[in-house]
């Protein structure tokens, strides 16, 4: 197996370097990011949206600030971690359920 990875982060292809035993955590680091990036490019102003580097240095700026809350409130920050993964990977869900629904509904 090769020690290089195809991820894809808000809609740009990378190959990253990665040892087989560190697929499966790499690739749940990259859906996490990419959801960080999808919220700060929604939340950002239109004008903004095409600004990746201005995203991506936001979205460092909240996952820094995320991890130094769960270093400093070790339980309460990993539960509100948690939470909020949780609601990223619903709403990435319900947004491809959305897509397909409207694919299908051109069929009828």
């Amino acid at each position: 197996m090769s020690n290089t990875l195809e991820i894809k982060l808000m809609g740009k292809e990378y190959r990253v370097a990665c040892e087989p035993a560190e697929r499966e955590a790499l690739l749940a680091a990259v859906s996490f990011l990419d959801g960080k990036l999808k919220e700060i490019g929604d939340k950002s102003s239109s004008g903004a949206r095409g600004n990746g580097e201005r995203i991506a240095v936001m979205a460092a700026l909240n996952l820094a600030h995320e991890f130094l809350a769960l270093k400093n409130t070790p339980a309460e920050a990993a539960a509100t971690l948690e939470r909020e993964s949780i609601q990223r990977r619903i709403n990435s869900i319900e947004a491809k359920l959305d897509e397909s629904l409207a694919q299908h509904e051109q069929l009828f």
